[in-house]
């Protein structure tokens, strides 16, 4: 009774310190991502190299109490944490994979984080290209799954966690998983404002916040295709729905639809679509891999739910991601999965990361910001 009433206090002072900062931080970041975008139009360097540079910031001071140790779990480079001091059993092991869509992002900036066990450093698109991401980190998984007790973790007590696409990388491997008979069950997975689907791009939290920085409605979908390797004028066919079949059409609506979000969700500045899509062949044989459970794990079947370790899910209001986060939840608690949700009303798409920024956004920030994941991890 005293950690939820720590925690519900916790997430409302976290609420009452998201309106002094999110102007600032906000501007910020998305000044970064534009100017990047016009740095690569007049030819100066590319997209991706200055936001890889950008997002790497400063590495967090080494803590005396924990050791760092940068290994390969098979082709894959890893950063594996360990106690200095000597501890009694066997610990809990935490697997996190940073965001970025599959072509920036850093595990520099989670190093400040001590509950983590092991961060994965994925190879990148587009050097590497779709889906390597998920297949590295899948292969990285099952190797620690494997192995764990030879990092003093106990197998039956290891969580997947990931925020932005690291949430989406996290949801597709715990499906990828789920029903191993070869491999212990995953105690958990964390999913932190997660992309889950390809479906709708005009779920309610997509039209109140299409002009929310930093995950503007349009940026989303631009980042999907580039990650993907896709010319981005189908944007506008994928928008209006005309990316998918009729039958696959009849087939997701009974896990993506706004008629499934609570209505207290759609009280801002939402309209329900009233036009039939007129489907396309060509956009869908050309998008066709964002249909893979890989890129939307909302997909998945029903049979790969149902296997699924007990799940926190974490959202925010201002995120055109929201709605993701909630369509899984339903999923998941539909097929009788244990799901704590946490939903920050003031909070947007980046928190995380901006919290962990904390060369250029302020102390109360980093501290709420950070806090929030922390206690996420804790559950």
């Amino acid at each position: 009774m005293k950690k939820t009433l720590q925690f519900l206090w916790l997430m409302h002072y976290i609420s009452l310190q998201f309106h002094v900062i999110i102007s600032s931080s906000l501007s910020l970041l998305h000044c970064l991502l534009s100017f990047a975008k016009f740095l690569e139009k007049v030819g100066i360097t590319s997209e991706v190299y200055l936001l890889r540079t950008a997002m790497d910031g400063i590495p967090p001071l080494k803590d005396k109490h924990l050791l760092m140790k940068n290994l390969r779990f098979e082709k894959v480079k890893v950063r594996i944490y360990q106690p200095t001091m000597s501890t009694t059993g066997q610990r809990r092991g935490i697997l996190y994979f940073h965001g970025g869509v599959g072509r920036f992002g850093s595990i520099r900036k989670y190093d400040c984080f001590k509950t983590l066990s092991l961060l994965f450093r994925y190879r990148l698109a587009p050097e590497h290209p779709y889906p390597t991401q998920f297949e590295d980190c899948l292969t990285a998984t099952i190797h620690f799954m494997r192995t764990a007790q030879d990092y003093g973790v106990d197998p039956s007590r290891i969580i997947v966690c990931g925020d932005s696409s690291g949430g989406t990388l996290t949801a597709a491997v715990a499906q990828a998983v789920g029903n191993r008979r070869d491999l212990p069950k995953l105690r958990a997975q964390i999913l932190i404002y997660p992309y889950l689907q390809c479906v709708d791009f005009n779920l309610p939290s997509y039209q109140q916040n299409e002009g929310v920085p930093v995950l503007l409605k349009e940026r989303t979908l631009a980042l999907g295709l580039k990650y993907l390797d896709k010319d981005l004028s189908v944007m506008e066919a994928i928008f209006n729905g005309c990316h998918i079949p009729e039958d696959l059409q009849e087939k997701y609506q009974k896990w993506v639809s706004s008629d499934y979000i609570p209505h207290e969700f759609k009280t801002r500045g939402y309209k329900p679509s009233t036009t039939h899509p007129l489907f396309s062949k060509e956009v869908y044989t050309l998008v066709k891999p964002m249909f893979d459970t890989v890129f939307s794990p909302m997909l998945a079947e029903d049979s790969v739910i149902a296997q699924l370790p007990e799940t926190f899910i974490l959202t925010c209001e201002f995120d055109v991601l929201r709605d993701d986060g909630l369509l899984y939840k339903k999923r998941l608690e539909d097929h009788g999965i244990k799901v704590t949700w946490c939903h920050l009303e003031e909070g947007f798409h980046g928190t995380v990361f901006l919290a962990l920024y904390g060369e250029f956004f302020s102390c109360t920030h980093k501290i709420s910001g950070a806090s929030v994941l922390q206690c996420s991890l804790a559950q």
